[in-house]
């Protein structure tokens, strides 16, 4: 292992009680020790220093403080979080199409079980190979041809590599999923599901509460990164498939090991879905090799509607 790898090794994410709480979340606590003590301190949780060492601070502070916690809103949530690149790598070798990814985002999105921001996909590439599972979210893509075609300028590019879509000025005309060559986009025909969030300002970085009549989609969910912790869908996987971090720190987690984003796309060939498009998406696949479960076990987690469906992508083999 080189030395890159063992010091990124050396920053792996801690679990606690309150999710993971680390360098991603742009949390600055420079200067924590020259202001005075907050009375009524919370519940205490880790992050990760400019140095990389770990340090425990009071959760309450470090919002007080800094003001980065919270859901930016209105222009702000345009701005993008200063100084990250976000970027995501998907290892198609350990998804076993457990489905919990789905799970994870439709219950942190607040969204309808019909709804899925991101879908798992049967695919095989040619008639003598195996068939693979094949996660996908949004791409977040640095050409994103949904922002050029949107008239009233509802999905916007951020600079932290974030697209999102502002469902207040959405008019669900559609133009960005026709644009979208990834069919990433869901129009929200049903209202969402009432819930103790409903009534919550509204934030295009938590995309909750959504609107009926406008059109949704995997957020990367940057109000996560602000408080430090990883998108739900990489929280929720239990085999580890999914990686997401920042590209600009060269650090990437799956929850578990935090490994160097270069490294791993450079050593595991590392690829990007319709690169010739030229659209240059944020999210990484890594080849499906040394599977560690064969496809059949995924077909167990499905419906038989939703099995029937899975299979037919494989006919054409």
């Amino acid at each position: 292992m080189s030395e890159v790898m063992k010091s990124h090794k050396r920053r792996n994410f801690l679990k606690t009680g309150a999710g993971l709480a680390i360098g991603l979340g742009a949390i600055s606590i420079n200067g924590l020790g020259t202001e005075p003590p907050i009375k009524d301190a919370g519940k205490k949780i880790k992050v990760l220093m400019p140095d990389g060492s770990l340090a425990e601070v009071d959760e309450k502070s470090l919002s007080t403080r800094t003001g980065s916690m919270q859901p930016a809103k209105g222009p702000k949530a345009k701005e993008g979080i200063p100084g990250r690149k976000f970027v995501m790598v998907i290892d198609l070798g350990k998804c076993n199409n457990a489905r919990k990814c789905i799970e994870g985002c439709q219950k942190g999105h607040n969204l309808d079980t019909s709804q899925e921001w991101m879908t798992v996909h049967l695919r095989k590439d040619n008639h003598q190979s195996e068939p693979y599972w094949f996660p996908k979210p949004c791409y977040h893509c640095d050409n994103p041809p949904c922002v050029k075609v949107c008239p009233v300028g509802a999905t916007y590019k951020r600079s932290d590599g974030c697209v999102l879509v502002d469902v207040n000025r959405c008019i669900g005309c559609k133009f960005c999923m026709s644009a979208c060559p990834y069919s990433a986009r869901v129009f929200n025909w049903e209202p969402p599901p009432k819930s103790s969030e409903a009534n919550q300002d509204y934030s295009p970085e938590t995309s909750v509460p959504g609107q009926v009549g406008t059109v949704g989609k995997c957020d990367f969910c940057p109000d996560r990164s602000r408080q430090g912790k990883l998108p739900y869908c990489v929280n929720s996987c239990p085999m580890g498939a999914i990686y997401f971090g920042d590209m600009n720190e060269d650090a990437i987690s799956n929850g578990t090991e935090t490994v160097s984003f270069k490294e791993l796309i450079n050593n595991r060939a590392g690829h990007r879905i319709l690169e010739e498009l030229g659209t240059y998406p944020s999210v990484y696949y890594l080849p499906p090799v040394d599977k560690a479960f064969s496809y059949e076990r995924g077909l167990k987690n499905l419906s038989e509607e939703q099995k029937k469906k899975a299979l037919e992508n494989l006919s054409k083999y």
